[in-house]
């Protein structure tokens, strides 16, 4: 089995292209704290090098920035290249499957909660807007929170007693044909 689970934080910006067959990919280096510190109190970690593809790649360049913590759900995969002077080199890397976040949005660098990248593409009120929702009473094209989940209860009207049915099959309207003798539906 080869899965690894890290949460982290991005060390710089996530490096983002697009391969010859179109297919994004994204790399970016986890720095991942270890449980215990140095001699002289420092907490250690580890740098461990990322690569994401398609629709995850998409999905971390957009919403992850240097300094963003993240989780991420992968693989390691190891490869071997020969750089410029002929000598073969060795990389690993987490190849990651899943994203998520880990910092709330109060918690986050972006204003409002919102999402930033730097290096031009900023994803704040001014260039991005979140979509609102009526039941919170936010008007269109300002940002505003998640949506919160109903507190209403909904009960279905159910006889006083139901603990048992009491008619019989003829009672019964069903849209399709059942055989009497097994139960099943026929056609």
């Amino acid at each position: 089995m080869n899965k690894v689970i890290l949460i982290g934080r991005l060390t710089k910006d996530p490096e983002v292209r697009n391969t010859s067959s179109q297919a994004t990919v994204c790399r970016f280096t986890l720095a991942v704290d270890r449980k215990f510190k140095d001699q002289n109190g420092q907490r250690q970690a580890d740098f461990i090098s990322c690569v994401a593809w398609r629709q995850t790649a998409n999905f971390i360049s957009t919403y992850f920035h240097k300094g963003s913590k993240i989780a991420i759900v992968g693989n390691i995969q190891t490869r071997s290249y020969d750089d410029q002077n002929g000598q073969k080199r060795y990389v690993t890397d987490v190849v990651v499957d899943e994203a998520e976040f880990v910092d709330s949005a109060s918690n986050g660098n972006g204003s409002n909660g919102t999402a930033q990248r730097s290096g031009g593409n900023n994803y704040n009120n001014g260039g991005y807007s979140r979509p609102s929702y009526p039941e919170q009473g936010s008007s269109a094209g300002t940002a505003s929170q998640a949506p919160v989940a109903p507190n209403k209860q909904i009960v279905p009207d159910m006889p006083d007693d139901t603990t048992s049915f009491t008619g019989s099959d003829d009672e019964l309207s069903l849209p399709f044909p059942i055989d009497d003798d097994t139960g099943n539906i026929s056609f």
